[in-house]
């Protein structure tokens, strides 16, 4: 089959790849055979191009997009959150929908660009057994823009499942505490909770966790850190946390979102044990975090988000301090390691979320490329680049994680 689209790129890449049970499609575009985007400027249509070219990577792999459980979709453009979720959910007109979770971003890595959509499907789960949905608020005001459709805020999905991301907004899309991500860190996660509850789940059952806030000093991040924690035990979930630069509704200062398994087993649902890798080089965090840095759980690799922090160290002390393309290198080791911990390595990945700091232009962005494709060598695993403006502070540029074949 000859190629629908693809990024602008001289790279050889994977637009979507499967691990264990659940296919994964990575930064989709609103892009052409050639390479281009097609409706410049316009985000909706953008939207609909992305979606169709997710629909023709899915194929490669056996899925459909009724198929995916949860997209996941960085924008730019002066909209909202609900606008993008409503168009998301129109080309999935199955009910239940699934989660989306949406991050709005200054950047994007492509002249023209204005969505980048991330999908992980799962071949046939609207016929499993026990599917759960739980439901997510929608204020009066963005109703009409799914016609009387439940939006999900939580879907299980057999063992998978997915919560949206969400800020401490209540169903008004008022935002409690504004302005303190400590306080609405511990608003988020128990929002979190009460939805996993309703799909006979819990916190500890995440295997992965993204989140997203205000800051430029290792302090503000700790302090949001502890207060994202305060309901999960060790062994918590692989984490990724990063700066973000934009939030909805006004006054929102995080966002978190969750991606887990749990079985049923005698009737009973059940947490999953994982296999663990956390090679003695790779670092630990300056304060104490109930986060794992690699996890095994139903034939897929998980790892947290790496960052160029010392090896064998808590100190917080960055390597190659402000050098992106240094810093890369050095934190696709430590991804490498984790792999190693599993006997698997480069090749078994099937999906990387990499955040990197720039200044916005496309020649950043293939210039990153180029050092991630000089790492892994061969064909590229199905990517999502999120350039942006800042990362933690002055001496970090880069946190990379991955999903991988166990």
């Amino acid at each position: 089959m000859e190629p629908t689209w693809h990024w602008p790129i001289s790279h050889v890449q994977h637009p979507s790849a499967t691990a264990g049970k659940l296919t994964a499609v990575g930064g989709a575009g609103d892009f052409d055979a050639a390479g281009a985007i097609r409706n410049p400027g316009d985000l909706i249509a953008q939207i609909e191009g992305a979606l169709g070219n997710v629909a023709s990577a899915l194929a490669a792999e056996g899925c459909r997009l009724t198929d995916v459980v949860r997209f996941k979709a960085f924008y730019t453009g002066e909209c909202d959150d609900w606008e993008v979720i409503a168009a998301l959910a129109r080309a999935v007109p199955e009910d239940p929908m699934p989660a989306i979770s949406t991050v709005p971003t200054p950047f994007q890595p492509f002249e023209g660009q204005l969505i980048q959509l991330q999908a992980i499907a799962q071949k046939g789960w609207r016929g499993f057994d026990g599917v759960r949905a739980a439901p997510r608020p929608v204020p009066e005001a963005k109703r009409d823009l799914f016609g009387g459709r439940t939006v999900t805020g939580g879907l299980r999905a057999g063992e998978f499942w997915a919560v949206s991301n969400r800020t401490a907004a209540d169903e008004n899309d008022v935002v409690a505490a504004p302005g303190n991500a400590v306080a609405q860190s511990h608003v988020v996660q128990k929002t979190h909770e009460e939805t996993l509850a309703q799909l006979g789940c819990s916190l500890q059952d995440s295997v992965k966790m993204e989140g997203y806030y205000f800051g430029e000093t290792t302090g503000e991040w700790a302090e949001i850190a502890k207060a994202r924690c305060a309901r999960i035990r060790e062994p918590g979930p692989c984490g990724t946390v990063v700066p973000c630069h934009r939030l909805h509704p006004e006054g929102a200062a995080t966002k978190i979102e969750h991606l887990g398994f749990r079985e049923s087993w005698n009737g009973f649902d059940k947490y999953i044990p994982r296999a663990d890798s956390w090679p003695k080089r790779i670092w630990d965090w300056p304060i104490p975090l109930p986060y794992r840095q690699g996890q095994k759980l139903r034939d897929t690799i998980w790892t947290g988000g790496q960052v160029p922090w010392e090896p064998d160290s808590n100190s917080g002390g960055w390597m190659y301090p402000g050098d992106l393309h240094a810093q890369t290198r050095f934190v696709l080791s430590y991804v490498a390691d984790i792999l190693r911990g599993f006997d698997r390595g480069f090749a078994d990945l099937k999906l990387l979320t990499c955040y990197f700091a720039s200044s916005g232009t496309v020649a950043e962005s293939h210039a990153f490329l180029d050092t991630v494709a000089g790492m892994l060598g061969g064909a590229l695993p199905p990517i999502t680049l999120v350039p942006q403006p800042y990362m933690h502070d002055p001496g970090t540029t880069v946190e990379i994680w991955g999903i991988a074949q166990a």
